[in-house]
């Protein structure tokens, strides 16, 4: 049973992985911001960055959750 926990960790990783790059890729990438002058690419890629990082911070509040709750059940046994 604590291999199946742990593979089900790295298959949700691996999901989230995937899902984060999908999102990034298809719906972050083609936005633009015009009107700014030369300071449309910086906002540009400032917003990108700053959802690109709050993905990030999200996936690894969730695999922490999800750790917690493996070694939680791990501990009970």
């Amino acid at each position: 049973m604590k291999e199946l926990q742990i593979f089900l960790f790295i298959f949700v990783m691996w999901i989230l992985i995937l899902v984060g790059g999908g999102i990034l890729i298809s719906i972050l990438g083609p936005i633009s911001i015009n009107g700014y002058g030369q300071l449309s690419k910086f906002l540009d890629s400032a917003i990108k960055a700053i959802i690109a990082i709050l993905l990030v911070i999200a996936w690894i509040y969730v695999l922490s959750k999800i750790k917690n709750w493996i070694f939680h059940k791990q501990m009970q046994n």
